[in-house]
């Protein structure tokens, strides 16, 4: 996401804090396996991931804290909070060996620079500057390492294409100058584009590359010629859309509404509805929120705010299509520090389960490996606690839905089929409070209890079982195992995250 904000001379850095205090006992709560009621399915590439056309190219993207420069900030403003990256590479094993155990996924590769990007459709060396109407170069090889990529990790590609002055004619009317050659070379190598909006984050055309004055009419006129384009080139690709992110007062900023493109002539249909959703902005733009407000509940619950603004727009425009979340991680502008920790862990898991629980059907995370709100580490690859939060996800939680039907103010419980069986369930305990709770469970279970490696929340280590998660000596993932556990009263750890795993009813 880019929100070009330029006051930025009250930077602020990261205090380190840390979550500690006593844990009483706290009230019990029963799980009952046989009146959980079914709520619905989503789609079994759920948990899915962004690379940004950024990482894929090369570019400017946000600079580590660690490296700000305060005086560059004062005197340069937005710009000196980016640096420049080289290409990710995408054919690096340890980072496919990561990316594939998440799967089955999509693999969406857009962002803000994906709306002026050139396709340079021949095997010479990458252009040094972009033609005119673009700001970007993507190179054959370059595409080929998404498409290789996508096949290694058993995952599905989903993007956005170029929308700046470079795909029009004389008359400014869009073209598929650069579509056309994309999707040719694509088909070529043996690849596939699943799904694609038509750009990125129409919301924010304003500063996001498309032509000045850009409104809805001139969005609607465009999808016209791109879906008349697409149905006879590529119809096997879904086209989703809008994909515009913040409104319903969630962050400032936008410069096309949702009704404006919707209200239009003629009006756009998608087959799948998707928007993007932050919370808020990080603090290399300006955002005043603090690692100890990561527990909030008003903040692990406003990801059902974010969704309530565009599931109304879907319900009104059109009703009955899927919801996708195709963007989203802890805050834009590349999170906030304590994103890269643990106690972000609680927003993500909290975050997929609330959002399954509303019909949403697939869910985004920005991004693999770049930036605070990453998986991983950009240089090293290296899992970060989200991670292997995204891993114990991925293992156990399968695609249908239920209601665990208990209510308690200090935890929140999810409930899914245990994956890959008909008869078990997964049950996902998030306690992000300073209190221990009691949980009775009902049957013989397995579980996997996710924890700080030590008293500060904000620590990049974590224990599963009360055993450090860390990459065996080879790169390679551990065995993650469950615990065997008997029916009885269980405690959950304060700040503490708990599956449960129960094979049969």
């Amino acid at each position: 996401m880019n929100l070009k904000l330029t006051a930025l001379l009250g930077f602020v850095f990261l205090l380190s804090s840390s979550f500690t205090g006593t844990i009483p006992k706290g009230d019990e709560l029963e799980i009952n396996l046989k009146k959980m009621n079914f709520i619905g399915e989503v789609d079994e590439r759920y948990q899915s991931i962004n690379i940004e056309m950024c990482e894929v190219v090369g570019g400017d993207f946000w600079i580590p804290y660690d490296l700000v420069d305060t005086a560059k900030v004062k005197s340069g403003g937005f710009a000196a909070l980016k640096r420049s990256i080289p290409p990710v590479n995408l054919y690096d094993n340890k980072l496919r060996t990561l990316a594939s155990a998440l799967g089955p996924m999509y693999v969406r590769v857009s962002g803000t620079w994906a709306n002026t990007t050139y396709f340079q459709d021949n095997d010479e060396s990458k252009l040094k500057a972009a033609p005119e109407g673009y700001e970007n170069v993507l190179t054959r090889a370059e595409w080929k390492g998404v498409i290789d990529f996508c096949k290694a990790t058993d995952s599905k590609l989903v993007t956005s294409f170029a929308i700046s002055n470079g795909m029009r004619d004389e008359d400014g009317n869009w073209t598929p100058a650069q579509i056309e050659p994309l999707i040719n070379y694509t088909k070529t190598i043996g690849g596939e584009i699943a799904a694609a909006e038509m750009f990125n984050e129409p919301s924010h055309a304003g500063h996001g590359g498309a032509p000045e004055g850009y409104d809805g009419n001139t969005y609607a006129k465009d999808f016209e010629a791109f879906k008349s384009y697409v149905d006879v080139a590529i119809p096997e690709m879904k086209i989703l859309g809008p994909g515009s992110t913040g409104e319903g007062g969630i962050i400032s900023g936008q410069s096309l509404s949702t009704d404006s493109i919707f209200t239009a002539h003629p009006k756009p249909e998608f087959e799948i509805f998707t928007y993007h959703y932050y919370g808020w902005v990080s603090k290399r733009c300006m955002g005043n929120r603090t690692p100890e407000s990561a527990l909030d509940s008003d903040w692990l619950s406003k990801t059902e705010l974010g969704l309530e603004y565009y599931e109304n727009a879907r319900n009104k425009y059109v009703p009955g299509a899927p919801i996708w979340l195709t963007e989203t991680a802890e805050t834009a502008c590349g999170g906030n520090p304590w994103a890269a920790t643990y106690v972000d862990c609680f927003r993500y898991l909290e975050q997929l389960g609330r959002l399954a629980k509303k019909d949403v059907k697939v869910v985004m995370h920005n991004t693999l490996c770049a930036s605070e709100y990453a998986l991983l580490e950009q240089d090293t690859h290296e899992p970060r606690p989200n991670y292997w939060a995204a891993l114990l996800w991925n293992k156990l939680m399968g695609e249908k839905v239920y209601d665990a039907g208990l209510n308690d103010d200090g935890i929140d419980v999810f409930a899914h089929n245990l994956k890959g069986q008909k008869d078990g369930f997964a049950v996902l305990i998030v306690n992000p409070g300073a209190s221990e709770k009691t949980v009775v469970i009902p049957s013989n279970a397995e579980q996997y209890l996710l924890t700080a490696n030590g008293e500060n929340l904000q620590t990049k280590s974590v224990k599963l079982n009360g055993e450090v998660l860390k990459l065996t000596s080879d790169e390679s993932l551990p065995t993650i195992k469950g615990e065997k556990i008997k029916a009885s009263e269980i405690q959950i750890p304060a700040y503490s995250i708990l599956f449960l795993s129960f094979n049969k009813i």
